[in-house]
């Protein structure tokens, strides 16, 4: 179910993530870490998204690392030309959450002027730039650096966190002031998040501050922090900020020509002195009482406020014109695109009613890397963004295609569209008190969600594919075969007009390696001819097709593990059924996704090979596993989520999807009984032929990809399907974000 834009009147921008903070002596750049760095060619890419701007980065810390008189042009020189050529409007940020190069920091009463000298260079380089935010989030940064203690100078007190703030409000004013002796016409674009803080009726005062704090970036450059300002008895005499430094603002005004917003699942907050209802990671306090700091929307019945609301404080307050300058979700490919129409939708719906807003930013064109551990390590945890990274390229998502349809003025299209975010289902409430007797905000009505068909409803892996939808909040019909024969031309011909669904998940099929070598036609019926009429069907309908093949198309006679490029060689007539299967999708739905994979494990079935070699150890049984059979182990929560997100980036032709990691069952089995902590001891290391199979396995299956890799490791895969799983507290002792979680 598509929503218009306004008639392109709302432009869309976008941005690169580009924050370069310290954490000790170790700068975290995020452009080295997506790979921006030293790849031009992304230029391109976002001009093709058909953007009207691009907030971008010509960083202090990068471009001035080692002093003034030692500027290095040459990074931004190619960037900002190239920007210019190909249209894209540059909006230039100077600092991102950052401190400056080494020789200074935030609480260096140097830093304004230092930066403002550094903010001239820039402006005398590139006169021809208009716009720029020179420093992002004055206040989270802040935050972060001088109250938490999280990023470099790590200071953790009241008087820090407001010099900070003052020195980083101080360098914008410094710095615009010496951009437009330079370009009277340069405009300032200043971002900070801006969430909202509810409380328990005992922390309603601590609530009430930090309303009064969000606003602090806006209102020291409005001049508007003097006598009567709700914050300045705390800042003069708790953060101990005199009144000179203050007069600054009030002689200095710098009204951003533009308030960039930047608004996330998580800026709203709830404040709960109840600690005993709340994990340890979410306590805190601020010496008077200790309490839980949680997202509210994990919390209040009623949900968020929301970005109407937000957005409407924002100009009521301030009267100036409005960009959000931040969307970006770090979640399931579907939560993404429904978080971007949120903010979009509200955006429209507020122009009409008076509010100057001008455009919604796209964020993080590229991903973002450990933002769950606020970039204090390099864990390598990363979250796609328009483009996903995990590719020889930056590959579009379904983001990407979205972005252009708005850009362009078109309906948002895609089908998940048509069901709630996670933040408007009951399921977003995680705290078993979070009702008290209230009733939550319902959901928007579902009832003309186009589902997504998925057959093999008794089978794991369509088993495993309602769950995720189901946890996913996507719509689906889980197909049982008296519902959905795929072998069937008529069976599949009713179904799909009954049920009238965006696309097709073939989890159905004949599983049955060496029972196979005696049940051929069976075989081939389930796995190649059905998969065919599935294509056919799906094909002339124009409906997305996902079905599943084998690493046991393959020989074996690899010595590295095989990409998608490799010519198939099955052994036994499980493979074949599948090799054919293979060729016949693609010829009859060249859009189908085809996804090979193997040894598959879950939490959800009690037959696959680390389940049941677990209940053995478990029992005081051996368990015998080949120790010449390489293969590579698929977590199969993992791998659905992987699916549905290709699937709905409308990924097509063959993918290889396994974790990382090959091995051989021996080595499987020892890896999980380890972390289980059970006895290793008992796995007993057994040649194949001595395992008296039906069915020729090839002696090396292990997949790798050649289009993306994006499954995690074996051992966190491993780890989380033992703390699915109830085998083991051992297994949290790895430390692994988990690909099951949906988190803001």
């Amino acid at each position: 179910m598509g929503r218009k834009g306004s008639s392109g009147q709302l432009e869309v921008w976008g941005g690169v993530e580009c924050t370069v903070n310290r954490v000790g002596d170790r700068f975290y750049d995020q452009l080295v870490r997506s790979g921006h760095d030293t790849r031009h060619d992304d230029l391109a890419r976002f001009a093709g998204l058909g953007i009207q701007a691009v907030r971008y980065p010509v960083l202090w810390e990068r471009t001035n690392a080692d002093g003034v008189d030692s500027l290095d042009w040459s990074w931004p020189d190619q960037r900002l030309n190239r920007l210019r050529e190909l249209g894209l409007d540059p909006i230039l940020g100077l600092i991102h959450h950052g401190s400056g190069p080494r020789r200074t920091n935030l609480l260096d009463p140097s830093f304004p002027l230092l930066f403002a000298e550094y903010a001239e260079a820039v402006a005398r380089r590139y006169p021809w730039v208009e716009r720029y935010t020179p420093v992002n989030e004055p206040l989270t940064t802040a935050r972060f650096s001088g109250l938490y203690g999280l990023w470099y100078p790590h200071a953790r007190d009241a008087r820090s966190f407001a010099r900070a703030l003052l020195h980083q409000c101080r360098a914008v004013v410094l710095a615009m002031e010496r951009i437009r002796s330079v370009n009277a016409k340069a405009q300032l674009i200043q971002t900070e998040d801006l969430g909202k803080t509810f409380s328990t009726p005992l922390l309603a005062y601590q609530a009430k501050f930090e309303n009064h704090r969000r606003w602090l970036t806006f209102d020291l450059l409005c001049g508007r922090v003097w006598r009567d300002h709700p914050l300045w008895d705390y800042l003069r005499r708790e953060a101990g900020i005199s009144d000179r430094e203050l007069r600054f603002f009030v002689d200095h005004p710098c009204t951003p020509d533009v308030l960039g917003v930047n608004y996330y699942l998580t800026s709203e907050r709830l404040l709960d002195e109840r600690l005993e209802l709340y994990p340890p990671a979410t306590h805190g306090g601020n010496g008077r009482h200790t309490y839980a700091d949680v997202e509210a929307v994990r919390l209040r019945p009623e949900g968020l406020e929301g970005p109407r609301v937000l957005l409407n404080e924002v100009w009521e307050r301030y009267r100036v014109p409005i960009a959000v300058t931040e969307v970006h979700n770090g979640c399931t490919r579907e939560e993404q695109l429904r978080w971007l129409l949120e903010i979009w939708n509200a955006g429209n719906a507020l122009r009409p009613t008076g509010v100057d807003l001008r455009a919604i930013t796209v964020w993080a064109l590229l991903g973002a890397f450990d933002w769950n551990s606020l970039v204090t390590r390099a864990d390598g945890h990363y979250e796609p963004g328009a483009f996903d990274l995990r590719a020889p390229q930056p590959r579009p998502t379904a983001l990407a295609r979205m972005t252009r349809e708005l850009a362009g003025g078109k309906e948002a299209s895609h089908p998940v569209l048509d069901m709630p975010g996670w933040w408007r289902r009951t399921k977003r409430l995680v705290y078993a008190h979070s009702l008290e007797g209230k009733v939550p905000r319902p959901s928007l009505p579902p009832a003309a969600a186009r589902p997504l068909l998925i057959a093999g409803a008794t089978g794991t892996l369509g088993r495993a594919f309602g769950l995720r939808c189901e946890l996913r909040g996507l719509a689906y019909r889980l197909m049982s075969r008296g519902e959905l024969d795929i072998a069937d031309r008529d069976s599949v011909d009713a179904a799909l007009a009954l049920h009238g669904p965006w696309a097709v998940v073939n989890a159905a099929g004949y599983v049955r390696v060496d029972q196979a070598e005696h049940d051929r036609d069976r075989c081939f019926r389930e796995n190649a001819h059905g998969a065919a009429i599935l294509a056919e069907a799906c094909a002339a309908r124009g409906m997305g097709l996902l079905t599943f093949s084998t690493d046991l198309v393959f020989d074996g006679s690899n010595i590295v593990p095989y990409d998608e490029t490799d010519p198939v060689a099955p052994l036994n007539v499980y493979g074949q059924s599948k090799a054919v299967a293979e060729t016949r999708v693609g010829a009859a739905h060249p859009r189908a996704l085809i996804v090979r994979t193997s040894a598959f494990f879950g939490p959800w079935d009690e037959h696959n090979f680390v389940t049941r070699a677990l209940r053995a150890l478990e029992n005081g049984d051996t368990w015998p596993a080949a120790d010449d059979a390489v293969i590579s182990p698929t977590y199969v929560p993992d791998l659905v989520d992987a699916s549905l997100d290709l699937l709905i980036d409308q990924e097509r032709g063959i993918w290889h999807m396994a974790n990382q990691g090959a091995m051989t069952w021996f080595d499987l089995a020892q890896r999980a009984a380890k972390l289980a902590g059970l006895d290793a001891g008992g796995v007993v290391p057994v040649h194949r032929a001595d395992l008296n199979l039906s069915a020729r396995r090839p002696r090396f299956s292990a997949l790798q990809s050649g289009r993306g890799t994006l499954l995690p490791s074996v051992d966190g895969a491993l780890a989380r399907y033992l703390e699915e799983s109830g085998w083991s507290r051992a297994a949290a002792g790895v430390e692994e974000t988990r690909a099951d979680k949906l988190e803001a």
